[in-house]
């Protein structure tokens, strides 16, 4: 068998999950609204971490001493896309190493990553006290500006290569993703931006069809 990928690096919110944004889905659950926020931060009149920030205290209004175990409990009910358990099975059969990259909360991509089996992820950490309680402060692992680096560095982590990597996203933020690996998918883009920036579209219901370009050159094993 020969392969031409050693690693698939995965975009979270909008590409593993049907709800754009785990921080909008704890927002809708919760009955609040970060609009005003979400443009300041497209204008760049705030950073991520002042993002964070607003958004953690939009959830504290309603509930003064929520804790990460709520946040956790909270995503159990966070929707996904069909086919990972598809996808994820497909890749480890081939030797393919599967990671998540958000700029979403690591509590929705821990779980996600560990009830499919991915090899790792990265994603915004929720800072709590330790009684578990939200301090109101996230700590920023994956700069929406430059998720490159964070590709680089599971590249790095993989002893693999730019070129034997595929990265999958949906919005502008993965362009940087896409310019660091050498195949990349923008799975249901949501701006044309990232569907010019890609090497593939695909347009679907079920994160399976994105098999059909990783797996496109191997050998039959027969």
């Amino acid at each position: 068998m020969s392969r031409r990928f050693d690693l698939v690096i995965f975009d979270m919110d909008g590409v593993l999950t049907t709800t754009r944004s785990s921080w909008a889905f704890i927002h809708q659950v919760l009955g609040v609204d970060n609009e005003e926020s979400y443009q300041a931060f497209v204008n760049r009149e705030i950073d991520e971490p002042e993002f964070m920030r607003r958004d953690i205290a939009l959830w504290k209004t309603v509930r003064p001493d929520i804790t990460v175990n709520d946040i956790a409990r909270i995503f159990r009910d966070l929707p996904l896309i069909s086919g990972i358990q598809e996808t994820i099975v497909g890749l480890k059969y081939n030797d393919i190493k599967s990671v998540i990259c958000s700029g979403g909360i690591d509590l929705a991509a821990k779980m996600i990553a560990n009830e499919f089996g991915f090899d790792g992820y990265v994603a915004d950490t929720l800072e709590s006290y330790p009684d578990g309680r939200l301090t109101g402060e996230g700590r920023m692992n994956v700069d929406l500006q430059d998720k490159g680096k964070n590709v680089r560095d599971f590249i790095e982590e993989f002893g693999t290569t730019p070129k034997r990597c595929v990265s999958i996203g949906n919005s502008f933020t993965d362009i940087k993703m896409f310019q660091n690996t050498g195949v990349s998918i923008a799975f249901n883009p949501v701006d044309p931006y990232t569907e010019a920036a890609a090497t593939n579209v695909i347009r679907s219901g079920n994160i399976s069809n994105v098999l059909d370009v990783i797996l496109l050159d191997i050998e039959d094993r027969n």
